[in-house]
């Protein structure tokens, strides 16, 4: 997960990045400070405690919704506290009567629904991508094939959402299958011989290890709609085929050029890549 601050009005509203799920979560309390135009962390903390006992006690399904995860405390140190995906905050938000309730609607569909946004100016978000990997020193080769990888994942994920997988960590475990079946190496295990923690793998790959990806996931969502493929437990089969096609791809590019082609290479600071691939 990547942890990063957003900035509403002047308010620091921390926030965290699920890679796998591919999901923002934002911290409920810097929102509720917003919503009450709070900026003693400790009263907002208070307010929220005594929504949630409010919530509790009218049976919502809310307060079970949110979670906890680290975020940096003013202390600096990671602590734990309640954070919510931008479709849950936005059902909380109707529950704290406030003036800041629709321009803080407006902004979270801004900084937490960047898929939205993307369905709605695609050329604009593909803009938007294209100069961030630039200014992280990213070639137009490899940006080329990293935004040609993101659409044929994204028609992957739109096939899964039609065709009864749809919660976070059904994406997550595919994903995982497909990329452990093709690479040999599992998403987490790619990650740490790469030396990454929070950064998102896809954005440190070579160019090779993208084509390779890109492939494995092309081919499951094919395989999937020959079969019309359903549910979790035909689309598993449909995502070990889809990798093992990748796989034998992999293989035979190895025997011929002596590289293996999962790489530790990455574009973390101070660190070279060979884009030479």
């Amino acid at each position: 997960m990547q942890n990063a601050l957003a900035v509403f009005e002047d308010f620091k509203i921390r926030r965290v990045y699920d890679e796998e799920k591919e999901l923002w979560y934002f911290s409920v309390v810097d929102v509720v400070a917003v919503l009450i135009q709070q900026r003693d962390y400790q009263v907002a903390r208070k307010y929220w405690n005594k929504l949630k006992e409010r919530l509790s006690k009218e049976g919502s399904e809310l307060v079970t919704i949110c979670h906890q995860l680290k975020l940096p405390a003013e202390d600096g140190k990671m602590r734990f506290t309640d954070v919510a995906d931008p479709q849950t905050l936005l059902r909380l938000i109707q529950s704290v009567p406030s003036p800041k309730a629709e321009p803080i609607k407006l902004w979270l569909a801004k900084v937490g629904y960047e898929r939205m946004q993307e369905m709605v100016d695609p050329e604009k978000s593909l803009n938007r991508a294209r100069e961030n990997w630039k200014k992280y020193g990213r070639s137009e080769k490899w940006i080329q094939q990293r935004m040609m990888g993101q659409e044929t994942r994204n028609k992957l994920t739109d096939y899964w959402s039609k065709h009864e997988v749809t919660k976070e960590q059904e994406y997550a475990v595919l994903t995982n299958i497909i990329h452990q079946e093709w690479s040999g190496v599992s998403v987490k295990e790619h990650k740490s011989i790469k030396g990454l923690k929070t950064q998102n793998l896809r954005d440190h790959m070579t160019e090779a290890e993208l084509i390779f990806t890109a492939l494995a996931e092309l081919s499951t969502r094919q395989i999937a709609e020959t079969i019309d493929a359903k549910g979790m437990a035909e689309n598993k089969v449909a995502g070990i085929q889809g990798g093992a096609i990748s796989k034998s791809a992999r293989l035979g590019l190895e025997s011929k050029t002596g590289k293996k082609v999962v790489s530790k290479e990455n574009y973390l600071p101070g660190k070279s890549f060979n884009l030479t691939e």
